[in-house]
């Protein structure tokens, strides 16, 4: 049975993707849904675990059937997610996100950030207004660097399976001119290759700003999930691609998997 860790904090935010993750599962009837909500004070306990329980009981009306309520006495929120997962086994984290303004990214963003950082788990960040409706298409951001290395194909093909949805795979460069280089054509073959099965459709957009080009993208295609890799190596390339996957995802008007690379 597979495992999904959804922290809430009963704010909006976070009491929505609970919501649509909920809806999303329904219809698995391998997985449990973990809520969890951490406390600060001991006098909140009682509160907590009526809130949780309340939710709970929200979400079964969905048809989730396994569902658990966890609640803790605690101080650091990615810590506390961050042992929880290993407990549990968990296989995804869902949280919700908002902010687009830099005041409200650094006071409210930074928690999901931070635990796409800590490079746990897969996390999926759900944006503030987001509702389900169904995936049916899938944007795979990919940089088209060693591939074989970094692409984290076995989940990849799971997220697939389970939503039996449609793959475009993309790459925004202002190096697209007239036709592909040598590189993204020999990147491109493997990925083919490793991803064949799914008759995947890739895009070369030639363009210098990736996230005007991504909503773009999102529109024309009606994507409903994007799935990116955040790089965590050190050097200047890699900073700036976590930088990205953090304007990816606080822009973004659907839902962001954040995989690890090659898992």
């Amino acid at each position: 049975m597979k495992t999904v860790i959804i922290p809430v904090d009963f704010s909006e935010t976070s009491l929505n993707a609970a919501r649509f993750a909920a809806q999303m599962l329904s219809g698995s009837k391998d997985t449990r849904i973990v809520l969890y909500s951490m406390f600060e004070d001991e006098e909140d306990s009682e509160t907590t675990g009526t809130y949780l329980e309340s939710l709970k009981a929200e979400l079964e009306l969905k048809g989730n059937k396994e569902i658990e309520c966890v609640k803790e006495l605690a101080d650091d929120l990615i810590d506390s997610i961050e042992r929880l997962v290993f407990q549990k086994a968990a296989t995804l984290v869902v949280m919700g996100i908002t902010g687009k303004s830099p005041i409200k990214q650094l006071l409210v963003g930074s928690n999901t950030l931070k635990l796409v950082e800590k490079n746990i788990c897969p996390v999926m960040i759900i944006p503030p207004d987001a509702a389900f409706n169904g995936v049916n298409n899938i944007l795979f951001t990919s940089d088209f660097q060693e591939v074989k290395e970094s692409t984290p194909v076995l989940y990849i093909k799971t997220v697939l399976d389970f939503f039996k949805a449609n793959l475009h795979i993309v790459n925004v460069s202002n190096e697209h001119y007239v036709s592909l280089t040598e590189q993204f054509q020999s990147e491109r073959e493997k990925l083919l290759g490793l991803l064949k099965e799914y008759n995947p459709e890739f895009y070369f957009i030639g363009m210098n700003d990736f996230h005007e080009a991504i909503e773009q993208f999102v529109k024309d295609k009606n994507i409903d999930l994007i799935i990116t890799i955040p790089r965590f190596h050190s050097g200047i390339t890699s900073i700036f691609k976590l930088s990205a996957t953090k304007k990816l995802v606080f822009h973004s008007s659907v839902p962001v998997l954040a995989a690890h690379e090659k898992m």
